[in-house]
């Protein structure tokens, strides 16, 4: 890899592999140790705030009784409860395959809207067999009521709605998890920065990354690149970008990619993203973008390997004081 002049040579961590072991090792045993004392809880508060919206979707449809078009329409985003809400639990492909529906409108509905350009009596009907779908494989064994002529009292609504809600957070666990890690990261980095006066942006305070002010800091910052070939700009996430107090005029912040694994395979699986996103860098900003990785969990040194090779450098979360040698 060909440095511009004045570009750093020596790295943190990535020049570092006889380090590499250990580092994992104490890694991994910082993440199982938030896992342990930290993810049920975290599982725990989605799970009560998702039973409040099973609960209300189940209001809605009178319990499971009455599941109207009308209600599909104005709430579309209540289509992953009643998925779960069947016998089997359905995965999205499997109700388009059952009710022969289009897939642009059962992916649009779970993420609570509607396709824009349906026809208005397509669209009737498609929901329309959606619910009959629904309505016809309901679990009896969940939903008691509906093979008997007593209505359903409050705790046996309150025991469906937590099952159905077990389900839905059970399809979606890892996002949980990795929400709340990255949380926590972002969090731990905050309080680096802070205890050393460096100032956090309100967002959307700064439109271009590099005119932050010296001693600043954002996070989830919008950065635009350009895209080989395509002839357009877009814009890609960054966790958080921190211009070092010490920063003059043309100066490049420091791009931090938080990042957190509760396994080896997953991982290696994606370790092209930092590669293609660093690469999209460089090619806007050339040489002197400094885009490192804050790392915690399962990175070996398949994926370290990987990384180095593509001039990446990082930091480790149980080091988080190696942020200094960035230039902080």
């Amino acid at each position: 890899m060909i440095l511009e002049e004045g570009s750093p040579i020596m790295g943190v961590n990535r020049d570092k592999p006889d380090l590499w072991k250990a580092d994992t090792a104490r890694s991994v045993d910082m993440y199982n140790e938030w896992f342990i004392n930290f993810a049920p809880e975290a599982f725990r508060n989605t799970r009560i705030r998702t039973t409040k919206a099973v609960e209300q979707t189940l209001k809605a449809t009178g319990n499971l009784t009455d599941i109207r078009t009308a209600i599909l329409k104005e709430n579309p985003s209540v289509l992953p409860t009643l998925r779960m809400s069947t016998c089997p639990p359905l995965a999205v492909d499997r109700l388009i395959g059952l009710a022969r529906v289009s897939q642009n409108l059962v992916h649009s509905m779970e993420e609570g809207k509607l396709p824009p350009r349906m026809p208005g009596q397509e669209l009737e009907n498609q929901l329309e067999k959606i619910s009959l779908i629904i309505g016809k494989m309901a679990d009896p064994d969940i939903f008691v009521w509906l093979n008997g002529e007593n209505k359903p009292t409050r705790r046996e609504i309150y025991r469906a709605a937590t099952i159905v809600a077990d389900r839905l957070c059970g399809s979606v666990a890892n996002p949980i998890i990795r929400n709340a890690q990255e949380k926590r990261q972002l969090a731990g980095i905050a309080a680096w920065l802070e205890a050393r006066n460096y100032q956090e942006l309100p967002t959307g305070d700064v439109t271009k990354f590099n005119a932050m002010r010296a001693g600043t800091f954002a996070f989830r910052m919008n950065v635009t690149i350009e895209q080989e070939g395509a002839g357009k700009s877009v814009n890609i996430p960054i966790d958080a970008v921190v211009m070092p107090k010490t920063a003059e005029p043309g100066d490049f912040p420091l791009l931090i990619e938080a990042k957190s694994a509760g396994d080896f395979t997953n991982v290696n699986k994606r370790r092209k993203e930092e590669a293609t996103k660093i690469a999209q860098l460089r090619q806007t900003y050339g040489q002197r973008i400094r885009f490192v990785l804050f790392l915690c969990g399962y990175f070996d040194g398949s994926y370290l390997g990987y990384e180095a090779a593509e001039g990446i450098d990082w930091v480790w979360e149980h080091r988080i004081d190696e942020l200094a040698e960035f230039g902080l």
